[in-house]
This record gives structure tokens, C-alpha cells and sequence, in this order.
């Protein structure tokens, strides 16, 4: 910590006995002594200590400093000098926070922590660093974090606000830089923060540009990815229109609060109303709507017109606003009222009705108030009048005239102080007790006396009229004033009530009044007569009830039963029929469906990391290496390519115990990663491995057929991923064409019926566990929807149910709009509002659950298309999430919660994992403990209803919706069957790797003298097809841009199950106890088998492949995709296992007599070497 030194004057030198200087701190409260030594009469220096501070809310944080002389004689400090503390790692995350604070501080970015510190406190060497001013003082990897707006006109000029991290310590390092949905962008000086802000201007778009998301390159010159930020979000352009403005006419004065409705008016960043040439102070708007308030005309009375521009956009239709003449006041009536006012006054005028909200006003020593106004006409409006702001402590007895009596309509001016009235105050009304006691005794019928003073003021036309109410109780009475008494008949009461008064704006409560009865019978003894002769009564009928109901219960039991028995029968025998008829009518729609849209391949490199590495999304190897250990890794590749090397490596790795069945996998995908560029040489490898693998197996006296049956070793994941990259390109010609209509016949087969969004059953199904067993009445509708991203083109018309969620119509609407568009292109359903547009200018937001949403007991059902009762042929349009909705049913907070949990689930539910639980997910609300359901309750809850019995006795009848799905399906099963077990089909040949690969099992089943045809067969089953294909069966989206529902996944499984049955030359002895999936293919597996029989058979009588053939073809593969992956990256990642086994791997190598010979040993340890030096 660097020591403090102060400039003075005249510092004293301590005498003997006296003692020295000393600095006194205080931070957060606490004094901290520290020494101090003085240098001469004008400089002062606290010795060095380290301070510190409590909390990282505060970069630097100022310190009062005192020095204080012979233990408490304080030195002046006339200015005040402060002393800064400060840690360089608060509030400063990122590297580019870190580099703009005060270089006075000396941070530096330490790039090995990731954090800001002072340069003495980072353990890594200078090129691990960045300093503000240094050689390296860029800092990599800029990310965006917000954009505001997101969207805007294509006409240009919105400024675009982006905020991240890293964005730029300088404004030349961003200039022309910034691009905004592929339109350049040019940042603004005044609006950038450095690293954390930028604020550009938009330039024009082209009319084909719809959307994109925000680029940022930090630097000048060249770009380098590193440097590079991109926006997750997109910035859309829209086109602002404006349809209507709402009042047309407003007073010459202006104040007018005018409405302008029209679409996507929350877009870009800056509005101007104009009327003709004049502004309208614009105030706020919404997606649909924006507000301003008008000026005083320039040009008198008349018609002007109204247009809008947005940013760049002039938005001109042909509206016209009229200036009116201001309203006139000519009379007002009573022109008296009482000092707390409130009384109703009639006033007559003219242009009355152009005012929004006219209020009455008065003054009166310099004290405003004002009271609202009921325009009845245009002549006339009905007004409560303000209160006098008078101190009524001073009790004043005189009447009173304000000083400015008026109305406040809109601007008018004229109005605010009338000169023509004379409108007078009175003393309020005073009220006295009813008694001393404040409890009034009386008999019922007499009347209610209330005295007091001023209950008629004199007004010039003699005694004015104020209007009294009195309560007693909540019951009103008549009521007849004179000056002095308010007489009040009393209503039919007995008992205490409060007497209540009211007239104005004064309450008062004068005290109780206890009206008592003089009956003989008291109340209590007339009440319990009554209810003994009641009870006596109802005794007697409850008898004879009883008695006529034991009579006829018998006859009822029995029809009862035999009315069941009818609606069991008839039941049974409709869902049968309907079955039937489904069958016959789906396979010729579905067939004219499918009409051959384009199939959305993924490109070779997204397709074998979704194989290689399932479920991560930004592997290391797709990215270029952070750290700077080239010349390790390149010694590593060389050892990578020895074949004795690799084969060791491997062996060891297995052999090792902690080395689990996921680093085998993963190991083997790396090795394939780094080979993808030799795959002569990974052929070779894998053959090796194979042969090693055999030989194990068969010396473990296991059974052969149990080989390749399942992922233990790297040789086993190293095959898949051969097959892998080598049936790319039969996939696309030949294999994937099928694959996508058994996809898209099973997604649209499923949709046609109900699907249930929260368990994923639905009515159509090949899986037991995802059936719908019971009757759901639906409806087919049309809706015709209109493009989100372009309103003018014709209106699509899409298929959908009744009873869907409002979640899946908007899916099954952006199905038919981006019908051959990538799913990873699309709009999310997550982002967008569906809005019903009905007639006349009518549109509503329709969600899954808002304030409409219907709850009974603890179960709360979504909405569906029947809940809003939606017509046939509706309109309905797909718009982007508002943040203020303008129909009351989407101001429900509850509805966004709910929503997003709602979203959780389906999210849950479309993972394979959930075919395993045939429980459907139902997660109650935690607050509330509510459970939301769609189409079918979880049974498990125990709500089935006494009439529900029927169908919970007959739900296996539903199983029969099973056959006829499957027969809907079955020609796109068989044509996926039929190409995968061809040996040329639709003119494709047979991919050589699939030759080449079978005749090296039966080559190494001859060399074992296996000649079980069963056991080849086996080999051969688990190499390819349950290896590879039933993989790329169940996972579409491994192949494909698409995504794969919770039903679609659960009917793939299915067919995979077929699939692999097919491939096993065991029998199947089935029974009524078999899983329906093996009942429900069991009549078409023999003939399945046939074809497999038939196509390994074709595949060993073709010529063999030579070696030299085959090497050439495996080089063609490596050149095509020699650079997909990043080999530095790869390497780096297989090194991580030799860092993990270092002693293990040597050990290996040095008792291996060829590995000796060449010294890999020693090769590997200068490697280590290496890799720990560059680190």
C-alpha cells in the first residue's frame, strides 16, 4: 500500500517529551491510528498500512483525514482533503469497467482470474494481462446484453440504445462499427459510455428486410471474431400506421387530450405529432395508441390536418381535427351554495360537449379548489360546487363571495374567472346532539327531531333549498326543514341505530336513538314459537318423505343399472365405428398432405455434434483455443498419429477405474473430432479396437451375441461415430426423405386430434402411455390468420381444434406460415400474443390463462378456443408480446406467473425422459395449491366424478385408436423400412462403409470359427442398425431442423422399438400380457425380418472392397470436411484425460517393447513438459 504524503505549512517539531505526529483514519464509522512522520515544516507521511472497507457496493470510497500533533492537537485542513480507498474488483466485472476506471488506481484486467486487480496482485505473467494504456489493453469477447427500442421504421433515424460489456474504451473504437439488423448503424458521441453503452442512429432498410439481430466490432480495422459481440435478441422493422384519432374536435384554445390509434406506434424512438404546422405536445403511447395535447389554434377555427411521424417515417392517412369555437358560460343556477360546497348547480353555455373533463373552480385568499362537472349536452352540464378554502375554525356567521369564481375547460382562459356571476357562500349547516348522553329513547312511529342552526340559507329569491338526507341505521327517513329543526319521520324500526346527516359535503352524526316496542310478548318469546311450531312441521314431512322414497328407490336401482348397460353398449360400439371410419379416411388425406416440401437438413457439422455430443449446445471443439499452448498440442497430434501411441492410450484409459462409460464416449468422439481429417487412419484404429474388442469378448466366455450391444468401450461410441460421418450423404440423398414424412405424418396425425398440453397424451397415439382414454367432443375449425411479419399478403387459412390451448393454435399457426421455413428461423410461440381480431375494429389477446381462466375446487383448466368461444373462419393474428395490453383480460398478474410455469412443464414434457413415468407431470401452484389441467385430470388424484364410472370401466376399448393410428402410419413406416434394408434404392447405391464394415465381422468371425449364421446376424444387427439407426430414428432432430414434441417422441420410440425387434433373430412369443407396442407391429415383424434377412444376404454376395478402394473413398470424405472442427481444441480436450493419468500412460508405454523402440515414453513426457511450461 503506498504511504500518504501531505503538503502543510508550519508543522511544529516535537520537543522531547511530547509526542510525534500521527494520521487519523475514519472509515465507515471506526478511527484507525496510523503513525505518521514528519520530513520538514511543510510535509507530513503516514507510514504504510493496508486500510480496508466493508462491502463491494463501492468502488472507491472517500475518508476523512486528520492529522493530529502531541497525541490530540488536530492540524487545520482548510481543504478539505479527502483520502480515496478503493478496490479495483468492485463493481467492476468485466475487463472493459475495469480498464476506464481512474488510471491513477493502476487496475489491470488479470485475464487467467477473470478479474480486475491491482498488477502486483495478479499471479500470471504480463501477457495474462491487460493494462489501460499497455500493449495490450483491448479487451476480447464484447457481449450484448440489452437493446432499446427493438423495433423501428425501415425509413431510418431510430437511436438504437445497446448496453453490454466490453464495448469499446474509446468512441473511434466503435465508430462505423455497428450494424443493426444488417443496416449500418452510426454511434453517437454524446450518447456513448465507454465499454458499457452505445447509442447509434439507424440508417434506411431495404423492403426485404425484416429482422436481424445487433453486431458490435470493438477495434479499428480489420474485424477479428473475438472482437465481435452479436445480440441475442432481434430488432425488427415494422411499418407504423395510424387508423383513427378520438375526439375529432376539440376548443380553439387546444388542451385537448387527443387518442391516435393506428399499429405498431411503440416502435422507434422519437414521435412529433403535427396539426397542420403547429405541434401536439405528445404525452404517451402503446403498440396501438398514442396520446397528445393540443395547442391553442394559430390559424382559428377549421379543420387541420393530423399527421405522425416516428423517427424518419412520415405516417399520414387523411385525418383531420376541427377547432371549435371555446365554450361560453351564460348562466348558473342556483348562484348560491354552503361554505363545504358539493351542492349541484345547473350551468347553461354553449360547446359544452367539446370539453373531456370540465371542472368548476374557486378562489379565495389566494387557495384554489376545484369539483368535477356531467356534461349533459352541449348546452348544459350539471356541476358539484368546489368548497369554499375558507378556515372554518373562525366559525364565520357572514356569507361570503370568492374572490374568482369560474370553470377550468381544458386551455380555455376565458372562463377560469367569470366577471358576470355574483355567487354568494352561506354558513354551513350546524347540528346540536340529540341529547347530553348522545342515546335518544323513543317509541316506534315517533318522529326524529335534529336541531340546530342554518338549515335554510337566505338567499336573495327568498329561503334557498338545500337537499338533506338522514339515516337512521342504513335506512333513509322524510324529511320536512325549517330554519331551526330537521324534522324526520322514522321507518318501521325497533333497537339502537345511528342517526347520520348529510347535506353538501358535511356528515355528521348527531348521536343513537333506541327504539323500543310496548308488545306483551317480547320478540325473543314470539321468535321461539314460531320455530317449535316450524320444527313440529317439518318433522311430519321429513316422515312421509322417507317413507314414498323407500318405495320407489327399488324401481329406480334397476333402471338405473339398465340404462348403464344400454350406454356401455352403445359406447363401445360408436368408439369401434369411429375407429373404423378415422382408418379409412386419414390414410388418403395424410398421403395428399404430404405434398413434398423441402426437407430441412442440418449441415454436416450441427448433424454429427448433435451425434457426438448430445444435449451441448457451444462444445469446446466448434471454438477456437483460449489459452496459448500450440506447440504442446502439435507435439500431442504427432503422438495422436502413432498408432502404438493411440492403441495404448486407449487400453490404459479403459483399464483404468475411475475412467467411467461417459469419458469413454466422450474420448471416443474427441479422437474422431482430431481424425475426421485422416480417416484412413481412423478406420485402421477402429479395426484394431474392434478386433481387441472381440477377442475379449469371446475369452470372457460371454456370449458372442452380447457383442457391440451396448456403449462399454471406446471402440463401441468410435463405430457409431464412423458410421456417423460416413452415411451423411446417404442420409441426405436416399435415408432422409422417408425419415421426414414418417416425422411429419406422425406430428400431423397427432394434431388432428386432441393433444392434452399438460400430460402430452392425446386422442391419436401408437404408445399406450400417451393415449387419451376417454371421449373428448371436439371440433375442427378453419381460423385465417394474417402474416406476423407482412399484414397486406392474403390470409392463411390453418386447421385447428376447439378444444386446443391457446399455446397450440399458435404453434399449429406458425406450422402453416414458416410451413418450409427451419425451425431454428422461425418466431417462437414464446414471444408472440395471439389476437383475435373481430368486427369492427374489435381485437382481444387470447392467452392460456388470465383473469377469465376457470377454477373449480384446486384445479384450474386452461383456456381453449371454446373457453372464448371462437366462430369458425375467424381472424386471427400472431403479434409480438405487449408489455401493456389494451383488453382488461391481460392485466392479470396471476396470468404471466402462471404462464411461465405452464411453459416449464410443456418444456419438461417434451423431453424423452418423461416416456419413462406414465404419471402425467401436474405440478400444483405453490402458492396457491392450485393444479392445472387441459383435457384429461391426473387420475391419481382421485378426482373421477360418480358419473366418470363409465368410462374409467371401458378405457382399454380406447386402446383400438392405437390400430388405427397405426394404420394411418403404416405406409411411411414400411417405405422408412424398406430404403434402410435396400441395397439400392431410389438409384442410390449401397454406402461402401456398410459393405466394407460387414465383411470385416464375418472376416473376424472365420478367424474365430463362429459359424452360427444367428451370431453373424447379431454382429451385424448391433453394428449398424441399433448402433446408428435407431439412434437417427428416435432423434429426428439430429438429422433434421425441427422440433420434436413429448407425442411425436413417444410414437418414434414405438417405431424404433419395431425397428430394433425387426433386427433380432429371436422369437417373440406374444401373449395378452405383452406390451401393446410389440401387439400392435406383431403381424408385420416377420415380414420386417424377411427384409433384413434378404439385405444382409444381398450385402455378403456383392464383390468385396479392396483396400485401395476403400481408402481412396474414406480421403474423398476427409477432404470434403477436412476443417468442420477445431483439432487444437480436440487435442486440448484428450490431453486433459493424460494430465489425469500422466503416471499410468508412461508406465504402459515403457513396457511396450514397440513403444520402447520408438521412445513414445519420453516423447509424451516432453509433451507434458511442454503443456506445463506454456500454461
Amino acid at each position: 500500500v503506498k504511504p500518504i504524503t501531505l503538503r502543510a505549512k508550519n508543522l511544529p517539531q516535537p520537543q522531547s517529551g511530547q509526542r510525534g505526529y500521527e494520521c487519523l483514519l475514519t472509515i465507515q464509522g471506526n478511527d484507525i491510528r496510523v503513525p505518521a512522520l514528519r520530513f520538514n515544516s511543510s510535509s507530513v507521511q503516514c507510514q504504510n498500512k493496508s486500510y480496508s472497507y466493508d462491502g463491494m457496493e463501492m468502488s472507491s470510497l472517500p475518508v476523512e483525514l486528520t492529522v493530529i500533533w502531541n497525541g490530540d492537537f488536530s492540524i487545520d485542513n482548510p481543504t478539505h482533503n479527502k483520502v480515496h480507498l478503493y478496490k479495483c474488483d468492485a463493481q467492476r466485472g468485466s475487463c472493459g469497467l475495469c480498464l476506464k476506471a481512474d488510471p491513477l488506481f493502476g487496475c489491470v484486467w488479470c485475464t487467467g482470474e477473470n478479474r480486475c486487480t491491482l498488477k502486483q496482485h495478479c499471479p500470471f505473467p504480463d501477457s495474462q494481462l491487460l493494462e489501460p494504456n499497455g500493449i495490450n489493453s483491448k479487451c476480447t469477447h464484447p457481449k450484448i446484453t440489452q437493446i432499446n427500442p427493438l423495433r423501428g421504421p425501415r425509413e431510418g433515424g431510430t437511436l438504437v440504445t445497446i448496453r453490454g460489456i466490453n464495448l469499446g474504451l474509446d468512441f473511434r473504437e466503435i465508430e462505423g462499427n455497428v450494424k443493426v439488423a444488417e443496416v449500418d448503424c452510426t454511434p453517437i458521441r454524446e450518447g456513448y459510455i465507454p465499454a458499457e453503452q452505445i447509442v447509434c442512429e439507424m440508417g434506411r432498410a431495404e423492403m426485404s428486410q425484416y429482422t436481424g439481430n445487433v453486431q458490435v466490432c470493438v477495434g479499428v480495422g480489420a474485424c477479428r471474431p473475438e472482437f465481435m459481440a452479436k445480440s441475442s435478441k432481434y430488432f425488427y422493422f415494422v411499418v407504423p400506421r395510424i387508423t383513427g384519432l378520438k375526439p375529432s374536435r376539440g376548443p380553439v384554445s387546444g388542451g385537448t387530450i387527443v387518442n391516435i390509434t393506428g399499429s405498431h406506434l411503440d416502435a422507434g424512438s422519437n414521435v412529433s405529432v403535427m396539426f397542420k404546422d403547429q405541434p401536439c405536445t405528445y404525452l404517451r403511447r402503446g403498440g396501438q395508441w398514442l396520446t397528445c395535447r393540443t395547442h391553442a389554434s394559430l390559424h382559428g377555427y377549421g379543420n387541420v390536418s393530423v399527421s405522425v411521424s416516428i423517427d424518419r417515417a412520415q405516417l399520414q392517412r387523411d385525418l383531420q381535427f376541427e377547432y371549435v369555437e371555446d365554450p361560453t358560460i351564460t348562466k348558473i343556477e342556483p348562484e348560491w351554495s354552503i361554505y363545504s360546497g358539493h351542492t349541484p348547480v345547473t350551468v347553461t353555455g354553449t360547446n359544452l360537449d367539446i370539453i373531456q373533463t370540465p371542472l368548476i373552480r374557486a378562489k379565495y385568499n389566494s387557495h384554489e379548489t376545484l369539483n368535477l362537472c356531467e356534461v349533459l349536452s352541449s348546452t348544459s352540464m350539471l356541476c358539484q360546487v368546489p368548497e369554499l378554502p375558507i378556515s372554518l375554525a373562525r366559525h364565520q356567521e357572514a356569507p361570503e363571495k370568492p374572490d374568482e369564481f369560474g370553470f377550468k375547460l381544458d386551455d380555455v382562459q376565458s372562463l377560469m374567472a367569470l366577471n358576470s356571476t355574483n355567487f354568494i357562500y352561506y354558513p354551513n349547516p350546524e347540528f346540536e346532539p340529540l341529547s347530553t348522553s348522545g342515546v335518544l329513547d323513543l317509541k316506534p312511529g315517533s318522529p326524529i327531531i335534529l336541531k340546530g342552526r342554518n338549515f335554510l340559507p337566505p338567499t336573495n329569491s327568498g329561503n334557498g333549498k338545500l337537499n338533506y338526507t338522514v339515516l337512521i341505521g342504513d335506512k333513509p327517513c322524510m324529511v320536512t326543514v325549517s330554519e331551526t329543526q330537521l324534522l324526520c319521520e322514522s321507518p318501521n324500526l325497533t333497537g339502537r341505530h345511528k342517526v347520520l346527516a348529510r347535506v353538501g359535503g358535511i356528515e355528521f352524526s348527531p348521536g343513537v336513538v333506541h327504539i323500543t316496542s310496548d308488545s306483551p310478548l317480547s320478540s325473543t318469546a314470539i321468535i321461539g314459537i314460531g320455530a317449535a311450531g316450524g320444527l313440529l312441521l317439518l318433522f311430519i314431512v321429513v316422515v312421509l318423505i322417507a317413507y314414498k322414497r323407500k318405495s320407489r328407490e327399488s324401481d329406480l336401482t334397476l333402471k338405473r343399472l339398465q340404462m348403464q348397460m344400454d350406454n356401455l353398449e352403445s359406447r363401445v360400439a360408436l368408439e369401434c365405428k369411429e375407429a373404423f371410419a378415422e382408418l379409412q379416411t386419414d390414410i388418403h388425406e395424410l398421403t395428399s398432405d404430404l405434398d413434398g416440401a423441402g426437407i430441412p437438413f442440418l449441415d454436416y457439422r450441427t448433424y454429427t455434434m448433435r451425434v457426438l455430443f448430445p444435449g451441448i449446445e457451444e462444445h469446446p471443439v466448434l471454438r477456437d483455443l483460449e489459452e496459448q499452448v500450440e506447440k504442446g498440442l502439435k507435439l500431442f497430434g504427432q503422438l495422436i498419429n502413432n498408432k502404438i501411441f493411440l492403441l495404448c492410450f486407449i487400453r490404459t484409459l479403459e483399464a483404468q477405474r475411475g475412467f467411467s462409460m461417459r469419458d469413454r464416449g466422450n474420448v471416443a468422439s474427441l479422437i474422431m473430432t482430431v481424425l475426421q481429417s485422416k480417416l484412413e487412419y481412423a478406420t485402421d484404429v477402429l479395426k484394431h479396437l474392434l478386433s481387441d474388442l472381440i477377442d475379449r469378448n469371446l475369452e470372457s466366455k460371454n456370449h458372442p451375441k452380447l457383442l457391440l450391444r451396448r456403449t462399454e468401450s471406446v471402440a463401441e461410441k468410435m463405430l457409431t461415430n464412423w458410421f456417423t460421418f460416413l452415411l451423411y450423404k446417404f442420409l441426405k440423398e436416399c435415408a432422409g426423405e422417408p425419415l421426414f414424412s414418417l416425422f411429419c405424418a406422425i406430428k400431423q396425425q397427432m394434431e388432428k386430434g386432441p393433444i392434452d398440453s399438460i400430460t402430452g397424451e392425446a386422442r391419436y397415439s401408437l404408445s399406450e402411455d400417451k393415449l387419451i382414454r376417454q371421449q373428448i367432443d371436439y371440433k375442427t375449425l378453419v381460423v385465417n390468420c394474417i402474416h406476423p411479419e407482412n399484414e397486406k399478403s392474403p390470409e392463411i387459412q390453418v386447421k385447428v381444434l376447439n378444444c386446443d390451448t391457446i399455446s397450440q393454435v399458435k404453434e399449429k399457426i406458425l406450422d402453416a406460415i414458416y410451413k418450409n421455413v427451419l425451425y431454428s428461423h422461425r418466431l417462437k410461440a414464446s414471444d408472440m400474443d395471439l389476437e383475435w381480431r373481430q368486427g369492427r375494429g374489435q381485437r382481444m389477446i387470447l392467452q392460456d390463462e388470465d383473469i377469465t381462466t376457470k377454477i373449480e375446487g384446486d384445479w384450474k383448466r386452461l383456456n381453449m378456443l371454446s373457453h372464448y368461444q371462437v366462430p369458425d373462419n375467424a381472424v386471427m393474428a400472431l403479434v409480438p408480446k405487449q408489455v401493456t395490453a389494451y383488453n382488461s383480460v391481460n392485466n392479470s398478474t396471476v396470468s404471466r406467473t402462471s404462464a411461465s410455469k405452464y411453459e416449464n412443464m410443456i418444456k419438461y414434457t417434451g423431453s424423452p425422459d418423461s416416456m419413462r413415468s406414465r404419471t402425467p407431470m401436474i405440478t400444483p401452484d405453490l402458492e396457491s395449491g392450485v393444479k392445472v389441467w387441459h383435457l384429461v385430470k391426473n387420475h391419481e388424484h382421485g378426482d373421477q366424478k360418480e358419473g366418470d364410472r363409465g368410462s374409467k370401466m371401458v378405457s382399454e376399448i380406447y386402446l383400438t385408436r392405437l390400430l388405427a393410428t397405426k394404420g394411418t402410419l403404416q405406409k411411411f413406416v414400411d417405405d422408412l423400412f424398406e430404403t434402410i434394408f435396400s441395397t439400392a434404392h431410389r438409384g442410390s447405391a449401397l454406402p461402401l462403409a456398410i459393405k466394407y464394415m460387414f465383411d470385416f465381422l464375418d472376416e473376424q468371425a472365420d478367424k474365430h470359427s463362429i459359424h452360427d449364421p444367428h451370431v453373424r446376424h447379431t454382429w451385424k444387427s448391433n453394428c449398424l442398425p441399433l448402433r446408428f439407426w435407431v439412434n437417427v430414428i428416435k432423434n429426428p432432430q439430429f438429422v433434421f431442423d425441427i422440433h420434436k414434441s413429448s407425442i411425436t417422441d413417444a410414437c418414434l420410440s414405438v417405431v424404433a422399438q419395431t425397428f430394433m425387434d425387426s433386427c433380432s433373430t429371436s422369437e417373440h412369443r406374444l401373449g395378452k400380457d405383452s406390451p401393446s407396442n410389440k401387439l400392435l407391429y406383431a403381424k408385420d415383424i416377420p415380414s420386417y425380418k424377411s427384409w433384413v434377412e434378404r439385405y444382409y444376404s444381398d450385402i455378403s454376395k456383392m464383390p468385396a472392397i479392396s483396400d485401395q478402394d476403400m481408402n481412396a473413398y474414406l480421403a474423398e470424405q476427409s477432404r470434403m470436411h477436412m476443417n468442420e472442427f477445431n483439432t487444437m481444441s480436440s487435442l486440448s480436450e484428450i490431453y486433459s484425460y493424460i494430465g489425469k493419468y500422466t503416471e499410468e500412460i508412461v508406465c504402459a508405454l515403457e513396457q511396450d517393447d514397440a513403444a520402447r523402440k520408438q521412445r513414445l515414453a519420453f516423447k509424451l513426457e516432453q509433451v507434458v513438459a511442454f503443456m506445463s511450461l506454456e500454461s
